[in-house]
């Protein structure tokens, strides 16, 4: 019981992790353009996290945490060994992906916290009990929205902004300025929805992962992790304390700052305006929704990145910082296989004293 609460615990931690690490996702724009200070734009980011929780549970549900809960195969897990192979498989994982998000937002580098996590899993699972521990399947498809979000992401950011000066061509620049820093506060907000919808659910789905487990191995359970009538509807067999627990921490962590992949993403790639970064956020926004509908957890850092990237070659081509945005894909790529090896090593540690 002392380990699923350890996994628990690394779950909400990894989820303030995420927090301070992705709130330049969604506020970098409006920081950099100076329609909020850091200290208000943290605010306003975290409050929409939270949001998020009573968007999830009453509307849209928790998609992406069914798939996560899907990573690893449970059934081969406990058909090679026993349940307690679950533990340090799950533990490994976590601290794999804790690992390296701490690492790259100590150097400022704008990774995938949701690639990180699946990583550390797919590194821990398989040195566990080998490649078949892994549901390839759904990790495919996680795998492969690592081109498309953000080439979605690129192509909204280019259409919205080339859309918006079209419409805006005869209002004159000052004005269209004190539209659309208004306008930022909207896009922000529908941002950071999507980034709480999509990464605090990510951990929800690893917890499940855990007590699927243990339920299906004939463990006992105290009552205070029992599955809830509503979590269950939404085909996520856990408490909705630990629903409610991620989402808090999640937007603790953005009201933590994050200030060094602030001035990456919000002045690195290439410089914004009021209306580019409306454009951009829009656009981030817009692809994350749509990963929700196929139930696919995205990285929110791809999504924005190559929104602001499409936005800025609206201008031209070379207004976009293309060293910075390639050092950026460099580091996207190298994300799940570093961290899976990260993760491997971190199974075989903890399995030592499990």
């Amino acid at each position: 019981m002392v380990y699923i609460i350890t996994i628990i615990i690394l779950c909400i931690g990894f989820d303030f992790i995420n927090g301070f690490h992705d709130a330049a996702n969604s506020i970098a724009t409006v920081v950099s353009t100076k329609v909020l200070t850091p200290v208000q734009a943290v605010i306003w980011a975290a409050s929409f996290n939270f949001i998020a929780f009573f968007l999830a549970k009453y509307l849209i549900g928790f998609g992406v945490a069914e798939t996560v809960q899907k990573t690893v195969d449970t059934s081969v897990v406990q058909a090679t060994s026993s349940v307690e192979m679950i533990l340090p498989i799950m533990i490994g994982g976590l601290v794999a992906a804790i690992s390296w998000s701490l690492f790259t937002w100590w150097k400022g580098i704008p990774s995938s916290s949701s690639h990180t996590l699946i990583g550390g899993l797919v590194g821990s699972a398989v040195a566990a009990c080998g490649w078949h521990a892994v549901m390839w399947s759904t990790v495919g498809k996680i795998v492969l929205f690592i081109f498309v979000a953000p080439l979605i992401g690129f192509i909204a950011g280019n259409l919205i902004m080339i859309f918006t000066t079209w419409v805006f061509r005869r209002t004159k620049p000052h004005k269209m300025d004190k539209w659309f820093r208004r306008l930022q506060l909207l896009s922000s907000a529908f941002l950071s929805l999507g980034h709480g919808l999509n990464d605090s659910t990510k951990e929800i789905g690893v917890i499940a992962c855990a007590l699927v487990a243990f339920r299906q191995a004939g463990a006992q359970l105290p009552h205070w992790l029992h599955e809830s009538t509503e979590m269950a509807a939404h085909g996520i067999p856990v408490p909705e304390w630990v629903a409610f627990a991620c989402f808090t921490a999640i937007a603790i962590g953005t009201m933590s700052g994050g200030w060094r992949i602030i001035k990456t993403m919000g002045n690195k790639i290439t410089k914004i305006t009021p209306v580019e970064g409306f454009c951009a956020q829009t656009a981030g926004a817009i692809t994350i929704s749509i990963s929700q509908l196929f139930k696919i957890p995205v990285s929110t850092t791809h999504v924005i990145s190559g929104s602001i990237m499409g936005v800025g070659s609206v201008k031209r081509l070379s207004a976009v910082r293309w060293g910075v945005s390639i050092d950026m894909v460099t580091a996207w790529f190298l994300t799940i296989p570093v961290s899976a090896l990260i993760g491997a090593a971190c199974y075989g540690i903890v399995s030592i004293f499990i």
